[in-house]
């Protein structure tokens, strides 16, 4: 039986020996910088509170709410509502106290560790989540979150969290991130304007429009409503922008195919195909405009959104059902590094899905072109295992320094110390195993760590400038 002290302060550590332990001393009490969250804004604003534990840690956690779907969990039993107005729990002790019966399908899984971890280092709760305890430990959180101590921005201060980014529509008016600079930054995400396919593309335009203050009827318009918004963005302390797609392809059209394609989008003709075109080539666009105006460009490719297409009809999009997919980082990127990739006034950090590229790949593009930085393991690979054969496979080609550094992709504010020490614990390890190899000097180690910690995702999303020098 693992004793809870040594859990708790040598967790993970154990397979790096001492030095290992050595290592985390001297990074532990850094800051956190966090420069990619789906953590909402106005969670930020004055008497706002995280939301009750059944909500907070299962019914916004797409890795608790798929891993209890594969079991044959309804989402509306978690709190889940459908589209169509049906009934679903709303009793959020109700949705924890199931969430508990089946707290044995998290065991080995990353999903299982950030709980664990939460509960004890952030609530201080020692006791395991258990059926038995279940509504002892749901008072006790409870009580917690409507406590001073855990409103928003008091967590802030406590987790050390130096920088926090956001993730925000093209459309959003940013009003929830007034005085929120530079602590809390948005960051620009337009996905949803670019996909002309998507039902709610056209809600996406006028929601751009709006906060544009201009009318888009053409793609020269729509371009101008984009740049506009990234001033606007950037004005309010961005330094990045994030990108989803399935593919790499960053193939550019032709001025007058553009200006078709995305007329067929407003006259309501567009095609998969088309639209699939359009994507590429705007990942193309935006890659140009972050050259201009120094915002950092994320990639996250390689996830085919909303397999299950009877759960996104019935519950909308990112309810668990996104599926990894074999991704071309060679080819796809080709047209973009061919125009852009010897610049290093632009930054683009890669993420990616499908773990087979990392040393086929990514590795060598980051080796190489100085525009290029690999971002850390991603959703199913943001984890011990999946942190170790990362930098196994990527060190030898791209080194260390063409590394971002680590980015939690959390949803929830508790979550953000839990994945960071997690990482930076699974980095000493790595470290430690590399210096006993004589792979690593020894005298380098700690320098290292404190980089892959800290200084490398400062430096990569240029949080100590706006612009590129």
């Amino acid at each position: 039986m693992v004793r809870r002290d040594l859990l708790s302060t040598d967790r993970y550590l154990a397979p790096g020996g001492p030095r290992a332990r050595e290592l985390y001393d001297t990074i532990a009490g850094l800051p956190i910088v966090s420069p990619h969250t789906h953590v909402d804004a106005e969670l930020f604003a004055a008497g706002a509170r995280l939301d009750p534990p059944g909500r907070l840690f299962v019914g916004s956690d797409h890795y608790v709410l798929r891993l209890l779907y594969s079991r044959g969990i309804a989402l509306e039993r978690l709190g889940a509502a459908p589209r169509d107005g049906g009934p679903h729990e709303t009793d959020d002790r109700a949705v924890w106290r199931l969430f508990a019966r089946h707290i044995d399908l998290f065991a080995a899984t990353p999903t299982g560790l950030w709980l664990r971890d939460t509960l004890e280092h952030v609530f201080g709760i020692e006791e395991r989540l258990t059926p038995s305890s279940a509504d002892a430990i749901y008072d006790q959180v409870e009580r917690q979150l409507a406590s001073p101590a855990f409103a928003p921005m008091a967590l802030l201060d406590r987790f050390r969290i130096e920088c926090l980014g956001t993730t925000d529509p093209a459309g959003s008016t940013l009003a929830a991130h007034a005085g929120l600079a530079p602590r809390i930054r948005p960051t620009f995400r337009p996905d949803a304007v670019v996909a002309l396919d998507d039902p709610g593309w056209r809600s996406a335009l006028a929601a751009l429009e709006a906060a544009a203050g201009r009318e888009i009827d053409d793609h020269d318009a729509f371009l101008d409503a984009l740049a506009e918004r990234r001033a606007a963005f950037r004005e309010l302390g961005a330094t990045a922008t994030d990108h989803a797609a399935t593919s790499a392809d960053t193939s550019r059209l032709p001025a007058a195919e553009v200006a078709s394609i995305f007329g067929a989008a407003l006259a309501g003709t567009i095609t998969e195909a088309a639209a699939r075109r359009f994507e590429a080539h705007m990942l193309n666009e935006f890659a140009r405009q972050s050259l201009e105006d120094g915002l950092v460009m994320q990639l996250h490719i390689g996830s085919l959104r909303d397999h299950n297409s009877a759960l996104a009809a019935r519950f909308g999009r990112d309810v668990g059902g996104d599926i990894p997919v074999a991704t071309d980082w060679t080819r796809g990127l080709r047209p973009l590094l061919d125009e852009l990739g010897n610049d290093a006034r632009l930054q683009l950090v890669l993420y990616t899905l499908d773990e087979s590229t990392y040393s086929r790949e990514l590795a060598p593009l980051a080796g190489h072109y100085p525009s290029v930085a690999l971002g850390s393991p991603w959703w199913f690979h943001d984890s011990p295992g999946g942190i170790e054969r990362f930098l196994d496979r990527v060190t030898e080609t791209a080194g260390l320094a063409n590394l971002a550094g680590f980015v939690d992709d959390a949803r929830s504010l508790v979550a953000v110390p839990v994945r960071h020490d997690l990482w930076r614990r699974q980095v000493c390890v790595w470290l430690a195993r590399k210096a006993a190899a004589g792979i690593v000097d020894e005298d380098d180690a700690p320098r290292l760590a404190r980089e892959l910690a800290y200084d490398l995702a400062r430096r990569t999303f240029r949080l100590d400038r706006q612009t590129p020098e």
